[in-house]
């Protein structure tokens, strides 16, 4: 199984180029057996540009997350405590292998006639 996860364009580039290890989320999805991420890049660019392996999802406390995640966050400390400013748990998707698309796709390519706010199961 896999998922869409809509991502800001700035991150999403960081995902690719490598400077960026984790994708953080407040919730995460409830389904165990999924194994990729298709990256849906949000407004202003509105296209699928990607894809990576799930290497691992880590959830502990904010603060336990951030310790284990900063070097490879590709996001401030700062950015990160206001992210997680009113919960006290993190997930953090551990990002493995990597493959940005040639030519971006739309999300009626994958059956998608909407944007999911966070994420949407693609089967």
């Amino acid at each position: 199984m896999t998922v869409l996860l809509s991502i800001k364009p700035e991150f999403a580039q960081k995902i690719f180029d490598g400077t960026k290890k984790y994708e953080f989320r407040k919730n995460i999805f409830k389904r165990k057996d999924i194994k990729k991420i298709i990256v849906y890049a949000s407004s202003p660019v509105q296209q699928v540009i990607g894809e990576f392996e799930i290497k691992d999802i880590l959830h502990d406390d904010v603060a336990s997350v951030w310790k284990v995640t900063k070097q490879f966050s590709g996001i401030s400390r700062q950015f990160y405590n206001e992210y997680f400013a009113n919960v006290n748990k993190a997930f953090a998707i551990e990002i493995g292998t990597t493959k940005k698309y040639s030519s971006p796709k739309t999300l009626l390519y994958y059956g998608l006639n909407f944007v999911p706010q966070s994420f949407a199961y693609i089967s």
